[in-house]
C-alpha cells in the first residue's frame, strides 16, 4: 500500500426544484473555471453528513433553503470533473422562492430542465438526462436517509 494514497475527492450536487407550475429547475453560473452552467454543488466538509452538505452548498450558492427529496445516483466517472478525479452524490430537493447567485456561483438562475443553458459543466448534461427520466418514471430514485442531518 501507498505511504500517500490518493481517493477521489467526495462531492454533492442537487437539482432543486422551484415550487412552481411546470417544476422548473435552479443551475447556476460558475464564477470560477470551469465556467458555464452546472448544478448546485461541492465538496463535502470532513465531519459532515453528504445531506448536510447538499443542503449547505444549495443555500451559499442560491440562497434557497432546500428540502431533499430523493437521492438520484452517484456519478464518479474519473473524467468528470477536468480538475481532479470527483465522485458526487447526486440528490433532487425542492424549494420555494428566487435563487440568487452566492459563494462561488456567479448567478443562479431557473430552468426548464429539458432546455438548459449551454455550456453545460461536468457530466451535469448526463444527469439532468436521468433527472428526466426519473421524473417521467423511467429510473429509480432512492429515498433520502437524513441519519445525518
Amino acid at each position: 500500500m501507498s505511504p500517500d494514497p490518493r481517493n477521489p475527492y467526495p462531492t454533492v450536487d442537487v437539482i432543486i426544484e422551484l415550487d412552481e407550475p411546470g417544476r422548473p429547475i435552479v443551475l447556476v453560473q460558475r464564477a470560477n473555471p470551469p465556467l458555464g452552467w452546472a448544478l448546485p454543488g461541492g465538496f463535502v466538509d470532513y465531519g459532515e453528513s453528504l445531506e448536510t452538505a447538499a443542503r449547505r452548498e444549495a443555500a451559499e450558492e442560491t440562497g434557497l433553503t432546500v428540502e431533499l427529496v430523493a437521492v438520484l445516483g452517484a456519478y464518479s466517472d474519473p473524467g468528470r470533473d477536468p480538475r481532479q478525479h470527483n465522485l458526487s452524490v447526486v440528490f433532487v430537493g425542492r424549494a420555494s422562492g428566487e435563487p440568487r447567485g452566492g459563494d462561488d456561483a456567479a448567478l443562479a438562475r431557473a430552468f426548464d430542465p429539458a432546455e438548459p443553458p449551454q455550456p453545460l459543466c461536468f457530466d451535469h448534461g448526463l444527469i439532468l438526462s436521468h433527472y428526466l427520466a426519473w421524473r417521467a418514471g423511467l429510473r429509480p430514485g432512492a429515498p433520502v436517509q437524513n441519519w445525518g442531518v
